[in-house]
């Protein structure tokens, strides 16, 4: 199971959080919702989006983007406005000056926004969890992407727009399993694109010995892998497979699997009941304390601390890159 198959399905998934919003200009509205990756579908109108450390983009009708978390975004009718709606974590909203905004923002069962018929009409789907393995997830996407009609499967976008204003049974499964679609094809997409693709275990997927290597770390984690037996499987020599996969992943093999180990660890941690040691020997260390050293060291505190922590409060994921 690779990272993003891990992030949709895993013991910490979520349920996304879906809307359709439908914005009459001028309008900003100031994401601080601290969201790990966030979805965005144009149907109506043109907006501008602007992400940390990313200059603003156009969003068009049958466009997509994704929104890299937790750092904030702004959604505007054109670059440059000041916000005239703030989202907080838990999706509340608000003025800037503090006003809420919830009952008169509200057009209905999962629509929102500042006319019932508005301009500019958004689908937007939060992944709120905090899973760790979705750092990785992340991680192979930049910022801000923007997808034109092309690369965003037009029949996917259709769906997502018909759950979101009809209720039926089922919806907020269909709604999940459509955006986990969508979601699916666009890091797909990503990975693929000739330019501009971050180093990171999607992109490795490009290269088929480096792809080879990521499915057996992928799926056997406990395993006790070394370079040399990853390019022994690969049929090419140790020094090849450890350049290729450092170039396409970003960092070297065994790098990438003990963050894959730990990232595993994490989710263990902070969705069973399961111990230290089990977990220790599930993702592949040997011993407790030889996990313990290793977990602290990337996440900052001690397997029983996350875990006391990501159960009674929020997950400690964002205080760390598994990369």
């Amino acid at each position: 199971m690779d990272p993003l198959s891990q992030f949709l399905t895993g013991p910490r998934a979520q349920s996304a959080f879906t809307l359709r919003v439908v914005m009459d200009p001028p309008f900003a509205i100031d994401v601080q919702d601290e969201a790990a990756l966030t979805v965005i579908v144009a149907v109506r109108g043109n907006a501008w989006i602007s992400a940390e450390g990313s200059p603003p983009r156009s969003l068009g009708p049958g466009q997509a983007a994704t929104v890299r978390g937790p750092a904030p975004y702004m959604v505007a009718d054109a670059p440059g406005r000041l916000p005239t709606v703030v989202i907080d974590p838990g999706q509340s909203c608000r003025t800037p000056a503090g006003e809420h905004l919830e009952p008169t923002m509200a057009q209905g069962v999962r629509t929102w926004g500042s006319s019932p018929d508005g301009r500019v009409v958004l689908l937007i789907g939060t992944y709120q969890t905090a899973a760790a393995a979705g750092l990785l997830v992340t991680a192979a996407l930049p910022a801000l992407a923007v997808f034109d009609e092309n690369e965003a499967d037009p029949v996917l976008l259709k769906l997502l727009e018909h759950e979101l204003t009809h209720t039926d049974l089922g919806q907020e499964s269909a709604l999940d399993r459509t955006l986990d679609l969508l979601l699916l094809q666009l890091v797909r997409v990503s990975a693929r694109r000739a330019e501009g693709v971050l180093p990171s275990w999607a992109a490795g997927t490009r290269d088929p010995i480096v792809a080879g290597a990521l499915v057996l770390l992928h799926q056997e984690p406990a395993e006790p892998w070394t370079v040399a037996e990853l390019a022994r499987r690969a049929h090419v020599s140790r020094a090849t497979m450890a350049a290729r996969f450092h170039t396409a992943v970003g960092q070297p093999p065994m790098a990438y699997l003990t963050a894959w180990r730990l990232a595993l660890a994490a989710d263990r941690l902070a969705a069973s009941l399961a111990t230290t040691a089990v977990i220790a020997a599930e993702v592949g260390y040997s011993n407790a304390f030889t996990f313990s050293a290793a977990f602290s060291r990337v996440y900052g505190v001690s397997p029983t601390s996350y875990r006391r922590s990501a159960q009674n409060t929020d997950p400690l994921a964002d205080r760390v890159h598994p990369n």
